[in-house]
């Protein structure tokens, strides 16, 4: 796996919801909290060494099902001279024994996507924080789950998106809310990554090397690829959209209504395949995801959002981001930022580097350096120094339940949309018309999160 009693009072629920990041709950900050990991590959091992390197974290146990995740990760806690955790082990409901054993504050899900639902849902119901790994589940009644057991236990649940937190994002929603780019209209986004070495390998290492998935493979190809053999949609569309859904306060004032799609023909994996290893049986799978696929969001407000998953083909990493308003746009494939009557010339692009100082986000001029090191650019510290301070301070998460499976939901819906000939689908309201008068939250200030 390479990724009690329930609480129904109502104060509490109303507590959960309802809380901003910036104020103080009902209780005294914790000044240990007790933190379980259940899946500890990869990724998983990526938030371990997060854990081992604070002192406010107590990690009491680990779940995985695969031997040498879980051999890695006592390697992990052997070199940081601590304690050696609980672990369990031996069947998928493993992190069963361990929500019912252990006295625990939180858990941290990073297990395959078919996984985080149940998983989740059931760290709830156990009365525990719950920091999850994207996708929050496969289907729409998956994730309407999800929010009805965060609001009957009052336990939060925060999807642990990274690029909500990279530094240039961040200095660009100060600039929004400085109203630099004035009323904002467009913005796009997307996951444009060359996905081939991790969805196949060669089993002896978790990327590339070879050409196989599922039991002959290691790490992510496991699993992962089987999604891209069986699904045709946006299967990975928080990186893109998380940012896009602060800049234009999505749920906090502000609602997706609607979306469309629209999936290329898939030739990508089968051509990887074939040039890698000639003839081999994995080059005749009939992939039904679809190379590049393109999704089109309506919002309440009038903005639309522009999605793009593209990991099949081979290109240089990028998100793609556009923040377009009234009064000027930022567009992070050129590193440009072009601000009518500020900007050095008319009609051409001031380099970013500059506004991007001017701008950083209190957060990062604030943690930088408690951030150097850790993984992609220092951005995974943000987001899980996010939500342990959540846990330690009994706050609501600044990513909340809400914000988690809106940016989630858009992978069954981009599904449905392609199944029915490219049709309009509804955006469900996840807040049930709270959206109109919640307050934006995320990243307000440098309180911490």
């Amino acid at each position: 796996m390479d990724r009690r009693n329930f609480i129904k009072s109502g104060s509490i629920a109303a507590a959960a919801t309802s809380i901003l990041p910036n104020t103080k709950s009902f209780a005294q900050d914790k000044k240990k909290i007790r933190l379980a990991f259940i899946g500890v590959g990869l990724r998983g091992r990526n938030h371990v060494a997060l854990a081992l390197r604070r002192d406010d974290i107590d990690v009491t146990a680990i779940c995985d099902i695969q031997e040498d995740s879980l051999a890695n990760c006592r390697k992990q806690f052997q070199k940081a001279n601590k304690k050696l955790p609980k672990e369990y082990t031996g069947g998928l409901d493993a992190y069963k024994k361990l929500l019912e054993k252990e006295k625990l504050d939180a858990v941290v899900i990073a297990t395959p996507w078919q996984f985080h639902k149940e998983q989740a849902v059931d760290a709830m119901k156990a009365g525990l924080y719950v920091g999850c790994e994207v996708i929050a589940g496969l289907t729409v009644d998956d994730h309407w789950e999800i929010v009805k057991t965060s609001e009957q236990t009052g336990k939060p649940y925060m999807t642990l998106e990274n690029v909500c937190y990279r530094r240039d994002v961040m200095a660009v929603l100060n600039m929004v809310r400085k109203n630099l780019f004035g009323e904002l209209i467009h913005l796009e986004g997307g996951y444009q990554h060359d996905l081939r070495e991790v969805l196949f390998n060669n089993g002896k290492q978790p990327y590339g090397g070879g050409v196989e998935y599922g039991p002959e493979a290691m790490s992510e190809a496991q699993w992962r690829t089987q999604f891209n053999i069986d699904q045709d949609g946006d299967l990975y569309p928080t990186h893109g959209l998380g940012p896009l859904m602060h800049y234009a306060n999505i749920n906090h004032g502000n609602r997706m209504t609607n979306m469309v799609s629209f999936s290329s023909k898939a030739r990508g994996l089968a051509d990887y395949v074939q040039q890698t290893a000639p003839g081999h049986p994995n080059a005749k799978i009939d992939y039904k995801n679809g190379d590049v696929t393109t999704t089109l969001i309506n919002c309440a407000n009038g903005e639309t959002l522009l999605l793009s998953h593209d990991v099949h083909l081979p290109r240089p990493y990028s998100i793609g981001f556009r923040v377009q308003g009234t009064e000027g746009l930022w567009m992070d494939l050129n590193n440009g930022i072009y601000i009518e009557g500020k900007s050095a010339k008319g009609h051409a692009w001031d380099v970013a580097d500059e506004w991007l100082k001017k701008y950083d986000h209190p957060l990062w001029a604030k943690y930088a350096n408690d951030a150097a090191g850790a993984g992609h650019g220092g951005m995974d510290w943000f987001v899980f120094n996010a939500f342990i301070e959540s846990v330690k301070q009994n706050r609501q998460t600044p990513i909340d339940v809400y914000d988690s499976v809106s940016m989630s939901v858009i992978t069954p819906l981009s599904t449905l949309s392609l199944a029915e000939g490219n049709k309009s689908v509804e955006i469900p309201d996840f807040t049930n018309g709270k959206w109109k008068e919640r307050k934006a939250v995320f990243a307000l200030d440098d309180s911490g999160f």
